[in-house]
């Protein structure tokens, strides 16, 4: 009997494990599976349809059926009379993180619209960042200048900040268009170096950095600072400031940059008093008037994320609801 409660219980453990471990495989191929895209691809929306549609749906409620047959009677006679002169207006969404992660699907939009797009044509950007890495924001402001190279009119809509980083990218714009209490403005430059030094001299921990060339290493989180180095740093983001205020002024040459690059941001009624706004318009306003003499077209660039990004993702997901349980969401 001993023998045969031995073996059961054996079997008990080894179907416990074996539970164990083919739920978790079961749990990542539906991570990797789920929603999971045919591939990289660009996906383009008829914006008209969708804002009539808007329209049609309370209209529906509030005009009788003799008036909306006539109403799409007159409109589809409209359609018809229409000729393929009408301009197009391709709608873009950039919304900006520290490292401007979209740019690498605002390139391929850029690099779709700039192969068929018209001189009558139009790009409007709806943007919307805080600002983060130079190089990065420098790298998106580019890929906006593509088209202006082209000579394809440009127009970004803020409908809520774009501040640093992010007004780097919409001053290249042939106008600005701000929601009237949108953030903008803050053409300075930042960095933060936390520094430990004195906590590990205190506790006696020594902390090596060999280096060749006399600035390689500036400042640093555990070594120690010297005032010759702070200075040069200095020098390096007051070199990066002067940059960023010339590429603004190459594009808004009516800006007084003595007024307006000291880092400071305002709200958009100010920021058009300041010539850093060209008109107070939510985007919604500005397309909506576009679509009754355009073609406007969402653009779209989906990238297939990897089964990294996916599992990545499932977790920051699971993180997120784990913390909102318990009544904190981290920002």
């Amino acid at each position: 009997m001993d023998i045969l409660h031995d073996v059961l219980g054996f079997a008990a453990k080894g179907f416990v494990v074996f539970a164990t471990v083919a739920a978790t495989v079961l749990f990542c191929l539906s991570v990797a599976r789920r929603k999971r895209p045919a591939g990289s691809r660009l996906r383009v929306e008829q914006l008209n349809r969708r804002i009539e549609a808007l329209g049609d749906a309370l209209r529906g409620k509030l005009l009788g059926k003799k008036d909306l047959r006539k109403l799409y009677k007159s409109r589809k006679k409209a359609l018809a009379e229409r000729d393929g002169a009408r301009p197009n207006v391709f709608v873009l969404e950039f919304k900006g993180d520290l490292f401007a992660s979209a740019v690498g699907n605002l390139r391929e939009e850029v690099t779709a619209i700039t192969a068929v797009a018209r001189k009558e044509d139009e790009v409007v950007v709806r943007l919307e960042s805080a600002g983060g890495a130079v190089p990065h924001y420098g790298l998106a402001a580019a890929q906006l200048l593509r088209l202006r190279d082209k000579a394809i009119k440009v127009t970004v809509c803020i409908d809520r900040m774009a501040a640093s980083g992010g007004y780097m990218m919409a001053c290249v714009a042939d106008q600005i268009l701000a929601a009237p209490f949108a953030i903008i403005g803050s053409i300075g430059v930042v960095a933060q170096v936390p520094n430990l030094h004195r906590l590990l001299k205190k506790h006696d921990v020594d902390f090596q950095e060999m280096t060749a060339g006399e600035f390689k290493r500036t400042v640093s989180v555990f070594g120690e600072i010297t005032e010759k180095g702070r200075k040069k740093f200095q020098e390096e983001l007051e070199d990066t400031h002067q940059l960023f205020k010339e590429f603004v002024k190459a594009n808004r040459p009516k800006l007084d940059l003595e007024q307006v690059a000291t880092g400071e941001h305002w709200l958009a009624r100010r920021g058009m008093e300041l010539g850093l706004v060209d008109r107070l318009r939510t985007s919604d306003e500005y397309l909506v008037d576009r679509a009754a003499e355009a073609n406007l077209y969402q653009v779209t660039f989906e990238r297939m994320r990897t089964l990294r990004e996916r599992l990545g993702g499932a977790v920051a997901s699971a993180a997120r609801s784990l913390s909102a349980f318990r009544g904190f969401i981290p920002r």
